[in-house]
């Protein structure tokens, strides 16, 4: 069998990882022929395929740059896949969406969950996460230590979008004073008042906030994180700045190259198995596979858990 690897989405820290333990057991155990398809879906349209083996393979567990370049849109009906008789997809929400579109057209597809958001439905973990995350609280340490010296609130913005899994998870690491996300529109005078309790208590107040969070009713057209951070300025008489921190890329931590070794061994048996249409999925720690309709959507952190993490804030 000829199989083929692309990632349907953004890059992923992790991704090797995954790509390696499918090469190898694909290989070395079932005695496939792998390809790495490059530029994602355009270079699966343009076949834009580069043969993996051992010496592709080697030493790359722990590289920043990873071996699967990533586009959007997937084929369409009719478009040739060039003699593939399998394609495993490392992505998140779009790539379950044009995965689930070739298995409608007889293609054999496994998905394999790789986003740094952790939303996507159906699975516990995303590999790619925990990396995120590690980046995100790291950035929060580094911050803290610049805004007490200088007596400043700081807004730090990461990634997110509809989610606010990063912003939870590296709040909560880094000892964050408030944090927001994107599933409800925030209050901003509750958000003030506990940036002036910090004020007062002689503390320099750290603001998470997820890419896509916005007011409650309050038009912003763009840069919230700026916006907030002229706010806390203007309502507390502090400095006050907005920082942004990337987690799209850097070396994945110890924990993504185990899941991601993991996703790819499973992603190998299900292909083995025959199986089409279906996601490789965490459940505690359990690996197994879910149909693609299952995965669908995209998953966002509950009012529950934003209440309980309040709470917590105090």
């Amino acid at each position: 069998m000829r199989i083929g690897m692309l990632a349907g989405d953004l890059d992923c820290p992790g991704s090797n990882a995954v790509v390696r333990a499918f090469a190898r057991k694909g290989i070395q155990v079932y005695g496939w022929e792998i390809v790495a398809i490059r530029d994602g879906w355009a270079g699966l349209r343009e076949n834009r395929a580069v043969p993996i083996g051992p010496r592709e393979i080697d030493e790359t567990l722990t590289r920043d740059r990873p071996l699967l370049s990533s586009s959007r849109g997937p084929v369409k009906p009719g478009d040739s896949l060039h003699g593939l008789d399998a394609l495993v997809v490392l992505g998140g929400e779009d790539a379950v969406a044009g995965a689930a579109k070739l298995a409608a057209d007889g293609v054999q597809v496994v998905v394999v969950p790789a986003t740094i958001r952790n939303d996507v439905m159906a699975t516990d973990a995303t590999f790619g996460f925990d990396t995120a995350v590690q980046i995100a609280a790291d950035a929060l340490d580094r911050c803290r230590t610049t805004a007490e010296s200088h007596e400043r609130a700081l807004v730090v913005e990461v990634s997110g979008r509809d989610s606010g899994w990063i912003a939870l998870h590296a709040g909560l690491a880094g000892g964050a004073d408030v944090i927001v996300g994107p599933e409800r529109p925030f209050d901003l005078s509750q958000v003030l008042a506990r940036v002036t309790r910090r004020f007062e208590r002689g503390r320099a107040p750290i603001v998470v906030l997820a890419e896509g969070a916005l007011p409650d009713g309050i038009p912003v057209p763009n840069g919230v994180a700026t916006w907030l951070s002229e706010e806390i300025s203007r309502h507390t008489g502090k400095e006050a700045r907005a920082v942004a921190v990337s987690q799209d890329s850097g070396r994945p931590t110890a924990a993504d190259r185990e899941l991601g070794t993991r996703f790819g061994l499973r992603a190998a048996d299900a292909v083995h198995a025959g199986e089409s249409g279906v996601m490789v999925a965490l459940r505690g720690t359990d690996l197994g596979t879910v149909p693609l309709a299952a995965a669908a959507g995209r998953k966002t952190v509950s009012p529950a858990r934003y209440r309980e993490v309040e709470a917590l804030l105090g």
